[in-house]
């Protein structure tokens, strides 16, 4: 093969960009806990302009990361697996049960405590990790079930960014917000009269990122917004101005905005009683939320849902791969860190415990789901099509 050949297979591969993520946590981790920690830190604090390196990293950068969420969402719902309410209801269920269930179960332990607000934190799922995981298990999973978690946790990622819409929004700034509206009206005429040029877009998105960043809601639901507003078709020839953007960004976002953000974010420096703080509100509230919670919720939804005959069960599978997907949807990483860091802002140390928390729970539930998937779930061939 190829040396150029080999390159295009690696950065089209979701194992890699999953691969890849692994590693730059493993690095933050190790600089966190060198002698580079604080000068790492340093650089993430030290200004760039306007702001930090890390507010850069995660209001700007990631509110990429966003755009292309928005966009897998928007042609999701056009023309993929949300497209009708029977495909997309089984896991739109699952979803809602994964995400109910954990924040449920994060309240139980954390109600009337400083840890209340991270109540969303055990709600998300982190797609690159939880696909990468269930790509790398082969023909061991039913494709069904790869596109069953793929649309729960675009779901997901949706619910997600509502809360942070939501939830995390400290102070509205009304003129800011105002722009915001003019630019994203713009934005919806620019897609009624069909302009199919991105340029004409994302020139309007830069400011509609900025005036959002200044109104007090989060800057990446500028991401999503600016997504909803790029022409799509329901052509299977035809490739929409949407399918252009979505697949320009995959490579720059899946291998190197997540990665940096992951560098950025993960620098955890342990410290003695860290290990013991799993064993608090807060660690039982995070951990059992996504390792326990997320299976939970989306296997009893699921049931309900195919018990009252709205839905059915992904071609060529069973409830052993229901559990497992289950488990994979427990990985939150980049999303739950995220909510993380907007729960308990200039609360360093509380971030850390909740990120450490996070991550602990992340690799249990991947574990958990591969292993699962691997040695108990029925080989599809054994399993008749529903």
């Amino acid at each position: 093969m190829k040396i150029t050949q080999y390159f295009q297979n690696f950065f089209h591969s979701s194992q890699s960009s999953g691969l890849i993520l692994l590693f730059c946590v493993f690095v933050s981790l190790l600089i966190a806990n060198s002698s580079a920690g604080t000068s790492f830190q340093y650089f993430l604090d030290a200004q760039l302009g306007a702001y930090s390196v890390s507010v850069w990293i995660n209001d700007g950068l990631m509110a990429v990361f966003f755009l292309l969420v928005g966009l897998e969402i928007k042609r999701e719902i056009v023309e993929g697996e949300l497209s009708s309410f029977k495909n997309a209801s089984l896991p739109i269920f699952a979803a809602i049960g994964g995400m109910l269930v954990p924040a449920l179960i994060y309240f139980f332990f954390n109600n009337g405590t400083p840890y209340a607000k991270g109540w969303a934190i055990p709600m998300a799922t982190d797609i690159a990790f939880a696909l990468a995981i269930i790509s790398m298990l082969g023909k061991s999973v039913p494709i069904a079930v790869k596109i069953f978690l793929a649309a729960l946790a675009i779901i997901d990622d949706l619910g997600a960014i509502l809360v942070i819409a939501l939830f995390y929004t400290e102070e509205l700034h009304w003129n800011y917000l105002l722009f915001s509206g003019g630019i994203l009206l713009l934005l919806v005429l620019l897609n009624f009269f069909k302009v199919s040029k991105h340029i004409f877009y994302l020139i309007p998105g830069i400011f509609l990122w900025y005036c959002m960043h200044h109104s007090g809601i989060h800057a990446t639901i500028a991401g999503v917004l600016l997504a909803f507003t790029i022409p799509t078709n329901v052509s299977t020839t035809q490739i929409s101005p949407l399918e252009k953007l979505e697949q320009r960004l995959h490579t720059p976002v899946n291998f190197f905005i997540m990665p940096l953000f992951a560098l950025a974010n993960t620098n955890i420096l342990f410290k003695p009683g860290m290990v013991e703080g799993l064993f608090s509100s807060l660690g039982y509230g995070i951990v059992g939320g996504l390792l326990a919670g997320k299976v939970i919720g989306i296997v009893l939804f699921s049931f309900i849902a195919i018990k009252i005959k709205i839905s059915s069960l992904p071609a060529k599978s069973n409830w052993s791969h229901i559990i497992g997907a289950g488990f994979l949807a427990g990985i939150g990483f980049t999303m739950s860190i995220f909510i993380s860091l907007l729960s308990f802002k200039g609360h360093h140390d509380l971030q850390d415990e909740a990120k450490f928390a996070v991550l602990i729970a992340s690799v249990l539930s991947g574990f958990t789901g591969a292993l699962w998937l691997k040695y108990f779930a029925k080989k599809p061939e054994l399993i008749q099509e529903n």
